[in-house]
């Protein structure tokens, strides 16, 4: 028999009850310092690729410099699935908190680097390939670190409130996105000219470096999680090779989680991607009108993302994600139909209005990222289904989007792109999931299917 726990902090005990909810803190902040970093470099990535694009290509073709930049973008993530699959891997074997604690030194690292590169000028076609080795580095790291951010939340979390703490990791993306544009704006603004041309726009890259030493903190100071040292003998009884038993024993959910993540994929990046682009060019709104009503309804969203996670944690996950399912076929058309009257009222309405399936779902995905697989291979599974689903729409739907209303010359186009993602997800949901929620984390949820 173990000896018994010292009064103070016996089980139920108010001291353990603190101590616990310390650490759960504790974890979210952990897990969601590292989604920040990644966000904040995409904001500020894409924000200043215009600015940037002159010192990595050559000048005698401002669109094409500028596409090349892009490019690099589109370059990248297609390293996300064979570095997410690595790195969930190396999470199922070492841990969760030796693997993140690497993930945001990489980040951080190859950020701070974009930074520091030589010019176009100064090396020739050397620059544009160091940008890309950089942002495949950036691109392979984070196809594992936000599913075993989420992981480490979840593998925390009290069985009851799983949601509501996984949220923050959703909505450390979202600010991280409005910090990253945020100061690039702010860079622009205080530099201007040649000075923002030579070295202004580099600045910003290099506050990955203290960020990423907050994050090192906060993840060398957080145990590793109790879940996966109960269902690993405290490591000593890993799987071998994980990524071959998650895909043996573990692909129904990662099926399952392909079928609904789709569907919040071409949600999400219709709207923070495709739609402001949208409201500029085709409905003719000055740029920063497009981009000011983006980010006030991101803004919005964040402090009802917690709020989401709390009403899941009590009704569920199956019901959320249909609701949201329903929300994307019914009241996306309503935000377009909005949003087509041209004003900046209107652009902010219709973005309100399309944050309803966003409110149902984001969350909700979040968390299922976690909980449709079972702990011994969970990082694996979770990175392998992710970035077979979630990460391929999110790279493609604003290519998709603007290709449809191009070809069909109507928004509602990329209406009925949503509304066939949100019939799958439909059908999965109904069909084939297992409900999740205050489910055993160590359990296989599809054993008796």
């Amino acid at each position: 028999m173990s000896a018994a726990a010292p009064p103070s902090r016996a089980v139920g005990s108010p001291q353990a009850g603190t101590d616990k909810r310390t650490a759960i803190r504790r974890a979210i902040g952990a897990g969601s310092i590292g989604n920040f970093v990644e966000q904040f470099d995409y904001g500020l990535y894409g924000y200043m690729a215009p600015i940037m694009a002159p010192a990595f290509f050559p000048e005698s073709d401002r669109t094409v410099a500028v596409l090349g930049t892009y490019a690099i973008i589109a370059i990248a993530c297609l390293f996300r699935p064979l570095g997410g699959t690595l790195v969930g891997r190396w999470g199922d074997r070492v841990g969760r908190k030796k693997t993140l604690l690497w993930t945001i030194v990489a980040m951080g690292v190859a950020t701070a680097l974009i930074g520091m590169l030589p010019t176009y000028q100064q090396i020739g076609i050397g620059a544009p390939i160091l940008l890309l080795l950089l942002r495949v580095v950036q691109g392979a790291v984070s196809g594992g670190e936000y599913v075993g951010a989420v992981a480490f939340i979840v593998e925390w979390a009290e069985p009851n409130r799983r949601a509501y703490y996984t949220s923050y990791a959703s909505n450390s993306c979202f600010v991280g996105t409005l910090a990253g544009a945020g100061t690039a704006a702010l860079t622009s603004w205080v530099f201007q000219g040649d000075a923002l041309d030579s070295y202004g726009w580099r600045l910003p890259f290099l506050l990955a470096i203290p960020l990423s030493l907050v994050g090192v903190w906060l993840r060398r100071h957080i145990e590793e999680t109790p879940e996966f040292a109960r269902a690993t003998a405290e490591g000593e009884d890993v799987v071998a090779s994980p990524v071959r038993e998650a895909l043996r024993s573990q692909w129904r959910p990662i099926l399952v989680f392909c079928g609904i993540s789709i569907m919040l994929a071409i949600l999400s990046y219709t709207w923070v991607t495709f739609y402001p682009q949208y409201l500029t060019d085709t409905l003719g709104l000055p740029r920063w009108m497009g981009l000011a009503s983006n980010a006030i309804s991101i803004a919005v969203l964040i402090p009802f993302l917690p709020l989401a996670g709390m009403l899941s944690d009590r009704i569920g996950r199956k019901p959320m994600l249909i609701t949201g399912a329903v929300a994307c076929i019914v009241l996306v058309p309503l935000a377009f139909r909005v949003g087509e009257e041209g004003t900046f009222g209107a652009a902010v309405a219709s973005q309100l209005i399309y944050l309803v399936p966003e409110f149902f779902l984001t969350g909700i995905v979040t968390v299922c990222a976690a909980e449709l697989f079972s702990t011994r291979t969970r990082f694996s599974a979770s990175a392998i289904a992710y970035n077979s689903s979630f990460s391929i729409f999110m790279g493609i739907t604003p290519f998709v989007a603007t290709l449809l209303v191009s070809t069909f010359d109507t928004i509602y186009a990329v209406w009925a792109y949503l509304a066939v993602g949100a019939v799958l997800a439909l059908v999965v949901v109904s069909a084939f999931m297992t409900e999740t929620y205050r489910s055993h984390l160590g359990a296989d949820k599809f054993a008796r299917q």
